[in-house]
């Protein structure tokens, strides 16, 4: 099964979560989102793998110093805004078919694995 983990290497959580999936044998695929933002669809496609809503995977305050106010955003917005803005999606995630998990801890993606 394909195993895809959007990750951000200057982040302690997202490496040590890329490690954890590298030692039980697989080889993601990395997407550095930083530099490849997921698109709308594929957010929407990652939210409903984990059973979540679009402000359960923002990072208020990135979203904050972005000049977001997420609280008063409908979900459509939200998603939108990450696109625009990837620095605001928590990091990492991990999709694994039909599941997908946040890597805090990194612990969390083995369920899914």
């Amino acid at each position: 099964m394909a195993v895809t983990i959007y990750h951000n290497p200057r982040c302690s959580k997202s490496r040590q979560t890329l490690a954890l999936i590298e030692e039980q044998g697989i080889a993601p695929t990395i997407v550095t989102y930083l530099d490849t933002p997921p698109s709308q669809a594929t957010l929407k496609d990652i939210l409903g793998k984990m059973g979540a809503a679009p402000g359960d995977i923002v990072r208020k305050k990135d979203a904050k110093e972005a000049g977001l106010d997420i609280a008063s955003m409908s979900d459509a917005a939200i998603v939108k805004a990450m696109t625009e803005h990837p620095a605001i999606i928590e990091r990492p995630i991990v999709v694994s078919g039909k599941k997908a998990a946040m890597g805090r801890p990194p612990e969390s993606v083995l369920d899914i694995l």
